[in-house]
């Protein structure tokens, strides 16, 4: 087995072979895929991990795709550790790359971050099963909350935080004129 989950699901295209009218993609994780990607990310288990890729081309003629992914996981609860299961569902916009292609713009010097992102094919192949778990990465809470989950009274933030008492010490001194006779 190998230790890349986004090797672990793979469905794999070749770019140059799509012409002007791309067909859309759909890929959908078989049951031991799912096995062996909860295990890869540490999740109790996935009960169903799928996408569509829209595939089109760009303006610039570059193959762009909207990708809708959706997937039901288990995750421990942060509060409760108690395991809960949930469903994520994320949409992105991508553009798939070849090598040439993303070669041709390795001189831009400027970034721009609400661009979508690259991914960069291998020769003209592109691995849509890998996308689609990379997503599913990006996607997961890292501090899953169980619906209903509450954090208790005295570890809750605003009822008593670790700066507390400097916040004490900054507050101005009482009246000296004034004492307290109780």
């Amino acid at each position: 087995m190998t230790d890349k989950p986004a090797a672990l699901l793979s469905h794999k295209l070749d770019l140059a072979r799509l012409g002007d009218a791309p067909p859309d993609v759909s890929v959908i994780a078989s049951t031991e895929s799912c096995i062996a990607i909860a295990a890869a990310f540490g999740l109790p288990a996935i009960g169903a991990l799928s996408g569509i890729f829209r595939l089109r081309r760009g303006r610039d003629g570059r193959m762009m795709t909207q990708t809708d992914m959706s997937a039901r996981i288990t995750q421990i609860c942060v509060v409760t550790l108690e395991s809960f299961e949930q469903r994520v569902a994320e949409r992105a916009t991508l553009v798939l790359l070849t090598e040439k292609d993303a070669a041709d713009t390795s001189g831009d010097d400027l970034i721009d971050p609400d661009a979508p992102d690259e991914i960069v094919a291998d020769g003209t192949i592109v691995d849509f099963g890998a996308i689609l778990v990379e997503q599913l990465a990006l996607a997961i809470d890292p501090y899953p909350r169980k619906p209903g989950a509450v954090i208790p009274g005295d570890l809750a933030l605003g009822h008593h935080h670790p700066f507390a008492a400097l916040a004490r010490l900054h507050q101005p001194d009482p009246d000296p004129d004034t004492e307290d006779d109780t």
